[in-house]
C-alpha cells in the first residue's frame, strides 16, 4: 500500500506537533501540509488532495465544519476530529468523521484511530482497484465486440472477425461483405461499418466501398486510375478524391 498522505489542520501550533510526534513511530503516514485555520486547510485540501485529515473543530475564519461544508462530503478526504472538547462528537459523526480525538491525545487511542483509517483506506482502494479493472475489461469486450460482425443464415448467425474481411461493398439497403472466399450480406449502412471498425485498418476507399488495408497485395495505376488488389484477387477501384488519403494510410508503419 502507498503511504498514506495527511494534512495536520488545527491553530495551535503546540497541538499540531503534538499530532507530528505521535505520527513519528507510523511511518506509513506522511504530512504533507499544517494548516492554522479553515481557509488554508481548504486550499490545501484542493492543491494535495490527500488521504487523510487531522482537523481542529475550533478553528479562526472558518472551523471544522465549515471546511466540510466548503469542501463537500464527495471530494473530502478520511477526517479525524481532533479538539479540546467532546461536545462535537456527535456533530462530526454525523459529518461521517472516520474518528474523534479529544486532547490531550492518548497514544493508544491515536494508534486506534489510525488503524481504523487503515482499514478504511485499504477497503476504499480495493474498491477502487476492482472498479477500474471491471471498467477496462468492460471496454476490451465492448472493443471486440465493435471487431465482430454477425451475418444472418438460415441457421442462425455467421461471426465475422474483422481481420478476416477482404472489403466491404454498399448494396441499395444493405452491405456486402467479402470474407472467407464468400459474399455476406447484412443489413448495416456502410457509413454505419465504418465507425465501429477499427480506423487504423480500415478506410473508404469510395462513396461504396471499405477496404481491409491488411489484406492489400498491390496498388495498379490503369489508365489514371488506381486500383487495390487484394489477397482474394478483388480489384477495388479508389476514388480521385480519397487516393492521397489511401496512399498515406498504406505508407503508415502498422501500430
Amino acid at each position: 500500500m502507498d503511504k498514506i498522505r495527511a494534512v495536520i489542520a488545527d491553530d495551535e501550533p503546540l497541538a499540531r506537533r503534538g499530532v507530528r510526534q505521535l505520527l513519528g513511530p507510523h511511518t506509513d503516514i506522511s504530512v504533507v501540509a499544517e494548516t492554522r485555520n479553515g481557509c488554508e486547510t481548504v486550499h490545501a485540501l484542493r492543491l494535495l488532495k490527500p488521504d487523510l485529515l487531522f482537523l481542529d473543530v475550533q478553528m479562526p475564519e472558518l472551523d471544522g465544519f465549515g471546511v466540510l461544508r466548503e469542501i463537500g462530503a464527495e471530494c473530502m478526504p478520511a477526517v479525524v476530529f481532533v479538539t479540546a472538547h467532546d461536545e462535537f462528537a456527535v456533530r462530526a459523526f454525523d459529518a461521517q468523521a472516520l474518528d474523534y480525538l479529544v486532547k490531550p491525545l492518548e497514544e493508544a487511542r491515536f494508534a486506534e484511530a489510525l488503524e481504523r483509517t487503515r482499514e478504511r483506506l485499504r477497503s476504499a482502494r480495493a474498491i477502487e482497484l476492482s472498479q477500474k479493472l471491471s471498467a477496462l475489461l468492460a471496454m476490451q469486450e465492448q472493443e471486440r465486440a465493435r471487431q465482430r460482425i454477425l451475418v444472418p443464415t438460415s441457421t442462425g448467425e455467421l461471426v465475422l472477425e474483422a481481420r478476416e474481411i477482404e472489403w466491404i461493398e454498399a448494396e441499395d439497403y444493405y452491405a456486402a461483405i467479402y470474407a472467407r472466399g464468400g459474399r455476406h450480406l447484412i443489413r448495416e449502412s456502410l457509413a454505419s461499418l465504418e465507425h465501429r471498425l477499427d480506423g487504423e485498418r480500415f478506410v473508404r476507399v469510395h462513396r461504396s466501398a471499405i477496404v481491409n488495408l491488411d489484406r492489400v497485395r498491390e496498388v495498379r495505376s490503369c489508365g489514371g486510375e488506381t486500383l487495390l488488389v487484394l489477397q482474394d484477387g478483388a480489384q477495388v477501384p479508389v476514388s480521385r478524391r480519397r487516393r492521397e488519403q489511401v496512399n498515406q494510410r498504406l505508407r503508415r508503419p502498422k501500430q
